[in-house]
């Protein structure tokens, strides 16, 4: 930590001079006064965020570019897939309790209805393949793009049709809370 703010001072001069700026002007731009704004930069003054904000906003940098923080490294969503049989899950959210999405792959074996009642709310929308889905007396088979919604307190199972795997996306309120779609944007009035 200290070797990092031991190098926000030179950083600030450095950027301070690239941009042609003088002490002055950045006192007068920021509001910093020009010993303090020295001192910052000779490294005998802290740098602090009520400090170091208003000098990013002077200069048009990002704060990481003046206190010099590492990249962030590599983008990727690393998610750990949970294998059930023949069903795989991705938990998509973190969070425990509410809301909790979730990306599936039922593969072929898992074809023969075992229903099961909880509490709770699904919402499932199929991204490929065709999903079989039997809630209480219903035994329906919904297509790419087709999204169905129910109360798990119902009877039901869902799986592939025995055909081929069928991947979905599921969003799931454990206790019963459910999604809220909006089919149109509000308008301005409302």
């Amino acid at each position: 930590m200290d070797e990092v703010l031991a190098d926000v001072g030179p950083r600030l001069k450095a950027i301070r001079q690239a941009r042609s700026c003088t002490l002055a002007a950045l006192s007068e731009i920021t509001g910093i006064s020009m010993s303090t704004l020295s001192r910052l930069e000779s490294g005998l003054r802290k740098p602090s965020l009520e400090l170091l904000l208003p000098i990013a906003h002077a200069h048009q940098v990002p704060l990481d570019e003046l206190v010099g923080a590492p990249p962030v490294g590599d983008p990727r969503v690393r998610l750990k897939p949970v294998k059930h049989g023949d069903l795989m899950v991705v938990p998509l959210t973190q969070q425990p309790g509410g809301l909790q999405a979730f990306k599936m792959v039922i593969g072929t074996d898992r074809s023969t209805p075992d229903p099961c009642t909880h509490e709770g709310y699904e919402w499932m929308y199929v991204l490929s393949g065709t999903l079989r889905l039997v809630l209480a007396e219903h035994d329906v088979l919904l297509k790419t793009g087709e999204v169905a919604e129910f109360d798990t307190r119902q009877s039901h199972w869902f799986g592939s049709t025995g055909q081929a795997p069928v991947e979905i996306l599921s969003l799931f309120g454990p206790q019963g809370e459910r999604m809220h779609v909006r089919a149109k944007p509000r308008s301005a009035s409302s």
